[in-house]
């Protein structure tokens, strides 16, 4: 199926932190900087939900462009583009004049800068599932996550920082950009696992590539990691909403960017790191469902604390906690799923799955925080959580011993993970 042999030694986890910074650089500056500074300007939190949105519907159709990142150029080739674009569309974006009015314009930013930060993420999906052995999936998964997560606080945190303190959001947006585009460092000591298809025309590569997702969904193991990510389940839809919401807890912009800036950083990276190794050690869908019970729990204690700066900058780093290791342990799920082949498609055919609830959540919770305040968004949210987590156990109960093809009435094959 690809051109390259597996490398002799693989890359510590470690540097695919430095590889997915970019990809959550530009999507803590939507959700954190530029969410708070037009909510500042009189954009609603639902507005602001929506422009969130946007950067989610470029993650959950990432899918449909997969393919040309697995078939044509290489997966650094690949990168490379993808980092020049969205630190271009970063810098765009923090140039453009804070009005409601122009909010349309900031969407179609936000989704151009969203596609070319999933380019980035495509490739470094391929990268990973070839250079990672099967016993550190979850430890690689981690990391990445933990460059997602932690990226986001930087976009988020510091962008929102520098752009109210020097009165000038472009002078955020570049300095965010240049930091991005140094990430590429690590690349150049990477093996490049080569394109799938092995020389074949685009189309027959294509259809390779079909084969390839229709044996990861004919297993049960597949098929279950899909239906999970479909489901509700550590979703953290206030993640994008930080800096609009903030004003329910009366926290001012600094607070706002230390909550979804350093202190995300701190709570959601060792979260991310330490969610992939348990993911390791035990069931990684059981660990999954765990940490998204978990998730909803801190959501419910959000809702029944006192609403001051305090308690929502505790609660912001608990929740982003909770965030990194359903996010840790979503990448080991998804990497024990997909195995080689047309890797970069089939993780984030995963990916795009993954996204769905995440969009559909913040959607939500921008509608319930609009209609029923801050602690009827939270409670909204945490059942939403749970609700996944029953539904999910219930089909993994339902369906242990069970092959695709019982659909069909073609039997059962021997218990399956």
């Amino acid at each position: 199926m690809t051109e390259a042999h597996a490398p002799k030694a693989s890359t510590h986890p470690g540097v695919y932190l430095v590889l997915y910074l970019p990809y959550g650089i530009v999507s803590g500056y939507v959700n954190v900087t530029l969410g708070r500074l037009l909510s500042d300007v009189g954009a609603t939190v639902e507005a602001v939900a929506v422009l969130s949105g946007m950067a989610l519907v470029a993650n959950t159709w990432k899918v449909a462009w997969s393919p040309v990142v697995d078939t044509t150029l290489t997966a650094k080739a690949w990168f490379a583009i993808g980092l020049v674009a969205t630190a271009a569309i970063l810098s765009a974006t923090s140039l453009l004049p804070l009005r409601v009015d122009l909010l349309p314009v900031f969407g179609w930013l936000v989704l151009a800068g969203a596609v070319a930060g999933t380019v980035t993420s495509i490739a470094v999906d391929r990268l990973m599932a070839f250079d990672v052995p099967d016993h550190l999936k979850g430890q690689a998964g981690g990391w990445s996550q933990a460059g997602n997560l932690g990226g986001a606080g930087l976009g988020g945190g510091a962008g929102l920082w520098l752009a109210t303190h020097s009165g000038h959001p472009w002078i955020a947006g570049s300095l965010l950009a240049a930091i991005s585009l140094v990430c590429i460092a690590p690349l150049f000591g990477m093996t490049e696992p080569g394109r799938v298809g092995g020389g074949k025309t685009y189309w027959g590569t294509l259809k390779e590539i079909g084969v390839d997702l229709l044996s990861l969904i004919k297993t049960r193991i597949g098929l279950l990691a899909c239906f999970l990510m479909l489901l509700p389940i550590g979703s953290g839809g206030l993640q994008q909403l930080w800096g609009a919401i903030g004003k329910d807890w009366n926290a001012s912009s600094d607070q706002v960017a230390l909550a979804g800036g350093a202190l995300s950083g701190l709570a959601s990276i060792p979260g991310c790191i330490v969610g992939g190794y348990i993911a390791d050690r035990i069931d990684r869908k059981r660990a999954y469902s765990l940490f998204g019970i978990g998730l909803s729990a801190v959501a419910i204690a959000m809702a029944l604390a006192p609403k001051t700066p305090m308690t929502f900058m505790l609660f912001s780093c608990l929740y982003n906690a909770a965030v990194g290791f359903c996010y840790g342990a979503y990448s080991a799920v998804t990497l024990e799923a997909i195995g080689k082949g047309a890797a970069g498609t089939k993780f984030n055919l995963i990916s795009s799955l993954s996204n769905v609830p995440v969009l559909v959540v913040t959607l939500v919770d921008g509608w319930a925080e609009t209609r029923f305040g801050a602690t009827g968004m939270l409670y909204v949210e945490a059942a939403l959580g749970v609700a996944g987590v029953v539904v999910y156990s219930a089909v993994a109960l339902a369906t242990r011993g069970l092959s695709w093809g019982v659909l069909f009435g073609r039997g059962r094959i021997a218990p399956a993970p």
